[in-house]
């Protein structure tokens, strides 16, 4: 019986060893939050309640925390108030978004000095002379696991991220699979490695092919809603929709060294029941600016896509400036349902959010055809919205992506000229990442789209957008 007992005992100590090796990590995340800055005291409280359960709760950003909220990009500081609120909230990390440099190096510069969390973007060289200074990797010790993180932002066929060329003078950027392979030695001296990044879903599926040495992939940019974790290649990639509706609790389980379970639960943020009291007063204090709540117009009916808006938006750049013909990158316009009711200078700001200039040029019709094309191969985000014209756009069946032609006709169907010669506003990003062949490169009428808009809104008094299309797609039979 003793001998019985004794190894009874001898079990239990095996069984609680093995138990006291058994670890797990948790990790809240966001992404694209794009200045939410209304929902932080909900994120906060989430933050508050998890620390209380897991004391070493890991805190990341897969990027974009800024652009898109007039009460933050607006700030005498643009994207001030996003950094303080991430400071209260105890972000432990974030990696670069596209829109982290949307006001340059020199902005992007003054905000990472401000900031109690670290930057994580490996293919973002350092610039000493804005104060920029990445880190490639961090490694955080979460109750004795090894947590390593390597992040990276997307890039284009420029090599930059797709933010107007000018924010990134004097930055230089690296491609992101050549550069994450160089940070396999994260496997041999962590025991959880996760790729912090702002590629967007497709591409974090495409790439987990070629990284059997990560375990998570937190991801943002496309804005894509994962419910919870998907496993692709063996790798669980995580991603919600963006300006904070949703964040992820990420919960990975290490079993002497080695990860022996992924688990991903999202957690609605904007109708969290708590909200942390003190981030709620900071926020009420950077939202006490009755200037963005003045009315512009009142919308009669709701606008419900993307269409809609850019066609209001290019009517009013092209209506306001006398010009035949208005175009905007897809990309530019930052939602896509606004309801019946006031329409006001925050709706705009919020619509229109980079500063951008608006540029006036004179382009033949083909030009402006090429234009065109050249703008939706650049943008990523499809072919452009436009004002004064409708574009039957037909894109290639082989690459569904591909503008395979373009047949532009007038509004009320009659044929367009070619040769001839129209007036033809744009905003100065679109302006920039056109690599068409054109004679004019365009004049920048210093004043910017989103004070164009307001103003248009203005002259109109009431709008409705119903049923406006003025771009239509098929693919080619061939």
């Amino acid at each position: 019986m003793k001998k019985l007992l004794l190894t009874l005992a001898a079990v239990c100590l095996l069984g609680a060893a093995a138990s006291a090796e058994r670890k797990e990590v948790h990790i809240l995340s966001v992404n694209d939050m794009h200045a939410k800055i209304e929902n932080m005291p909900q994120l906060a409280a989430i933050a508050d309640s998890l620390r209380g359960l897991y004391p070493d709760l890991l805190v990341i950003s897969a990027g974009d925390n800024r652009t898109g909220e007039p009460l933050n990009d607006l700030y005498e500081i643009p994207a001030y108030p996003m950094v303080i609120l991430m400071n209260m909230i105890g972000f432990d990390a974030t990696t670069m978004g596209n829109h982290e440099f949307d006001s340059g190096a020199e902005g992007l510069g003054k905000l990472m000095h401000m900031s109690g969390f670290d930057y994580i973007c490996a293919n973002l060289n350092p610039a000493p002379e804005f104060g920029i200074y990445p880190r490639a990797t961090e490694i955080f010790d979460v109750n004795g696991v090894k947590v390593g993180f390597v992040g990276a932002v997307e890039v284009n066929d420029r090599m930059t991220p797709d933010t107007h060329p000018d924010n990134v003078k004097g930055l230089s950027f690296k491609p992101v699979l050549e550069t994450l392979q160089q940070y396999k030695w994260l496997r041999d001296v962590c025991d959880v490695v996760i790729y912090l990044s702002h590629i967007g879903y497709d591409a974090d599926v495409e790439i987990s092919k070629d990284l059997p040495w990560v375990d998570v992939i937190i991801g943002g940019h496309s804005h894509t809603a994962i419910d919870g974790g998907e496993m692709h290649n063996n790798v669980m990639i995580t991603q919600v929709v963006n300006r904070l509706v949703n964040c992820t609790h990420t919960t990975i389980t290490v079993d002497n060294g080695k990860v022996v379970g992924r688990k991903a639960e999202i957690i609605n943020v904007a109708d969290y029941p708590k909200k942390n009291a003190v981030v709620q007063e900071v926020v009420d204090y950077f939202s006490n600016n009755p200037a963005f709540q003045r009315v512009l117009a009142t919308l009669t009916a709701p606008m419900t896509s993307y269409e809609q808006l850019g066609c209001m938006m290019t009517d009013a750049w092209r209506v306001e400036t006398g010009s035949d013909i208005g175009v905007t990158n897809t990309g530019g316009v930052r939602y896509d349902y606004l309801p019946a009711g006031p329409f006001t200078v925050s709706d705009v700001l919020r619509l229109d959010p980079f500063g951008n200039d608006t540029v006036q040029m004179e382009l033949t019709g083909q030009e402006l055809k090429d234009f065109l094309i050249s703008i939706s191969r650049n943008d990523t985000y499809g072919f452009p919205k436009v004002s004064g014209i409708i574009c039957n756009v037909t894109m290639d069946k082989k690459d569904p992506e591909k503008v395979k032609d373009v047949k532009i006709t007038w509004p009320d169907g009659s044929k367009f000229d070619l040769k001839k010669t129209y007036k033809v506003v744009t905003n100065s990003y679109s302006a920039a990442i056109a690599d068409s062949p054109r004679k004019d490169q365009g004049r920048n009428l210093n004043r910017t789209t989103a004070s164009i808009i307001q103003e248009y809104l203005e002259h109109q008094g009431k709008i409705d957008y119903t049923g406006v299309c003025n771009v239509f797609q098929t693919v080619s039979k061939k």
